[in-house]
């Protein structure tokens, strides 16, 4: 009877020693990563990591512009064209078609002429195009048939679309291969009225019968009710003529070499028309089913997950046509490891996370722990990163060098500037009074303190819209803007001299004769005061913008800031309604056309919805640009290009800031990188060791349990007792 009965003390667990032990026996056996943001089960993937400060706007290829969007458009679309990733100056290359074209020369009764016929003489340029046979799309709801082969998603409504939040809830997908038709109905979709594609101003000059589509389409599209479809099968182009499946042309008003360039931009990548029919079905867009989101391409990545605000990933296209990795590149490639992939199926990863990071802070820890594979580096953490030499060299820290990191830097094919609106009555016209005004601000604002403050020496002062690396830039004595800058003598710089900026008394006097005698209207004593649109992110950082405020001060002008969303300055630009606004330009490609047209008076965007933002015209510049514009790089060129630079200094529509350095890191587990400034689709070729990376993960986030275990003893020293007196007066 009494078998199971105890003394009351015997049967009380000796509750404090075991949970103690249990503890430390835990805590011996976590010797794991305890701040690893990713899932587990992605421990040693195929995954490359990395991160985005911006979300994208556009991934509709007609409408994105902008670097931040073409991260992620470049490595889903594939135009016609691409560029050797490892060869300079840059080459292109083939992408899904069989050659690069070489346009054939019309004159105006349709005659062929010679390959070097002068540009006055062509009528017309022909770019014939044939594709690679078998490429094929990336699996999406828009191909998916049933076993009739009929269409299973071309008829929704927002009843059927009831529990369909994002493309992965579709439950049928399909592909088909890509055809002429494709590539055709994008270069439509440039004149669509509600796309307002950034480059149709430019192409509706360029490509036969655009301009002439573009305003039938805006007719017709007035007649349709809201949402609706415009079908652009309906409508011829001349321009963009079929020959069969795989073959077309597109036909070019004149002689424009360039716009080979341009082959090789999104703006010409392929959308097949059931796409297009797919994301205009009622419901579509309430539920960002768009193009716009959820792109559709037949490049080596598709868009897996999009969450702009949060994280967005990219993951390998099952479809992908099976291009390889180069085999040659330029002098030094093979030594820096560039070439040892050669011949290797691309894309290399599968899949890529893009995490957003808002902080600068954040995104460089995570980078030091290993969870980021590149990062570039934020003014807070250079000096820890990098050391400046007095050259102004750049070489890493030997922390840095101690955990692997590599640097890659260089000047950037990118220009920078702040802008001011010519058909504003205070800062524009081309009067001298409005010349004077705009030199004299371009002298006061000091872009080698700027670069040094806020750029850690990461910037060359911009002397012209042409960075280094384009054909027309000039250093030394002969590229300098004499408008803002004087050429001193030194017979110990290599130059012999070096560019000093005028002063700030020479800046008041411009200012003077432009009739604001320290800061006021000569006849009525009002004060200057200009407007600044800007947006967050941009110049909108509060140190900055109060240093530029002072840099007005220096010459008696006030500065007035005017903050907004970026759609709504877009907007404001878009309508000529700013004063002065501040953006920078990357080269689509590496032509000086390319910088030159943004200040083309055909592309005024407050005309003609174009890139020239400031909308500056001179008819002088004008009649110049469109001579270089379709010439080959010769000394006639160049005479042509210094011209034009000095109708630019003289006029200053824009303040020149400066030239970006860029200084990029990357772990030793993250292979092929090479600066590629006008490419973008990089990605495919970048190779990741995960072996490697998990191993240094786990070296550099060992959990550091002492100062735990100390705590856990001392807790214990003081509970323990007290429980134990606590039971001797238990009864």
């Amino acid at each position: 009877m009494s078998l199971f009965r105890f003394p009351c003390r015997a049967s009380r667990p000796r509750l404090p020693g075991m949970l103690l032990a249990a503890l430390l026996l835990s805590l011996a056996a976590c010797d794991g990563e305890w701040n690893n943001p990713y899932p587990a089960d992605q421990s040693g993937r195929n995954i490359l990591y990395t991160a985005f400060t911006d979300r994208p706007k556009h991934l509709d290829p007609v409408q994105s512009y902008t670097e931040d969007e073409i991260t992620f458009t470049a490595q889903i679309y594939e135009p016609p064209l691409q560029y050797h990733y490892l060869k300079r100056p840059y080459a292109l290359i083939p992408a899904t078609v069989e050659a690069v074209p070489e346009p054939r020369y019309l004159d105006a009764a349709g005659r062929p002429l010679a390959a070097d016929a002068p540009a006055e003489q062509v009528a017309q340029s022909v770019y014939e195009l044939r594709l690679k046979p078998g490429i094929r799309f990336q699996p999406h709801p828009a191909f998916a048939v049933d076993a009739a082969g009929n269409p299973r998603y071309d008829r929704l409504d927002r009843a059927a679309l009831a529990g369909i939040n994002g493309i992965a809830d579709f439950a049928h997908t399909g592909t088909r291969e890509l055809t002429a038709d494709d590539y055709i109905y994008e270069i439509k979709r440039l004149a669509h009225p509600h796309l307002h594609s950034p480059i149709f101003g430019m192409m509706s000059e360029l490509i036969v019968g655009l301009k002439d589509l573009g305003a039938r389409l805006q007719e017709d599209a007035k007649a349709l009710p809201p949402g609706g479809w415009l079908d652009l099968d309906r409508y011829d182009l001349p321009g963009a003529e079929k020959v069969d499946a795989h073959t077309w042309r597109i036909h070019i008003k004149g002689k424009y070499p360039q716009f080979a360039y341009w082959l090789a931009m999104p703006f010409f990548a392929p959308v097949p028309r059931e796409v297009d029919r797919f994301y205009s079905q009622p419901g579509m867009a309430e539920k960002n089913l768009i193009l716009d989101w959820w792109p559709v391409g037949t490049g080596p990545f598709m868009l897996s997950e999009n969450d702009p605000n949060r994280r967005m990933v990219l993951s390998r296209n099952p479809n992908f046509r099976g291009e390889t990795y180069p085999c040659e590149g330029e002098a030094g490639d093979r030594q820096a490891g560039l070439l040892a992939d050669c011949g290797k199926v691309l894309p290399l990863i599968d899949q890529a996370v893009f995490t957003r990071e808002k902080e600068s802070i954040p995104y460089w820890n995570k980078f030091l722990q290993g969870y980021y594979d590149a990062s570039g580096i934020a003014s807070d953490n250079f000096d820890q990163a990098v050391r400046l030499g007095g050259s102004g060299e750049a070489t890493l820290t030997d922390e840095m060098r101690a955990q692997g990191i590599r640097l890659l830097a260089g000047v950037r094919a990118s220009t920078f500037y702040m802008g001011f609106n010519l058909r504003d009555p205070v800062v524009g016209g081309l009067t001298d009074a409005g010349r004077k005004l705009r030199q004299a601000v371009s002298i006061a604002i000091d872009q080698e303190e700027f670069i040094s403050i806020f750029l850690n020496g990461r910037g060359v002062p911009a002397m012209g819209p042409l960075p280094p690396g384009i054909f027309g830039y000039e250093d030394g004595k002969a590229g300098i803007n004499p408008r803002v800058y004087d050429w001193v003598a030194d017979p110990a710089k290599p130059e012999g001299g070096e560019a000093r900026r005028k002063s700030v008394t020479e800046a008041k006097r411009l200012l003077a004769e432009a009739g604001w005698p320290n800061g006021r209207n000569a006849k009525t004593g009002e004060p200057l005061v200009l407007n600044l649109d800007t947006t967050s992110g941009g110049m909108g950082d509060k140190a900055r913008l109060d240093w530029l405020t002072r840099q007005f001060a220096k010459i008696d002008v006030q500065l007035v800031i005017r903050s907004t969303d970026f759609n709504r300055f877009q907007d404001k630009v878009l309508r000529g309604a700013v004063q002065m606004y501040f953006l920078g330009w990357n080269a689509d490609y590496p032509d000086p056309e390319n910088f030159f047209f943004l200040l083309h008076g055909k592309e005024a965007k407050a005309v003609s919805q174009g890139e020239n933002a400031s909308n500056y015209i001179n008819p002088e510049f004008d009649r110049l640009f469109e001579r270089m514009k379709n010439m080959e790089n010769t000394p006639e060129r160049l005479a042509i290009i210094r011209r034009m630079l000095a109708i630019l200094q003289d006029d200053a529509p824009w303040v020149f800031s400066f030239y970006p350095k860029s200084y990029t890191l990357s772990h030793a587990w993250l292979s092929n990188r090479k600066p590629m400034e006008v490419g973008n689709n990089a990605l495919k070729y970048q190779r990741i060791d995960p072996v490697l990376r998990e191993r240094r993960r786990a070296e550099w986030n060992r959990p550091v349990l002492w100062p735990l275990l100390v705590g856990i003893l001392l807790v214990a020293a003081l509970v323990v007792p007290a429980l134990r007196q606590a039971r001797r007066r238990a009864p």
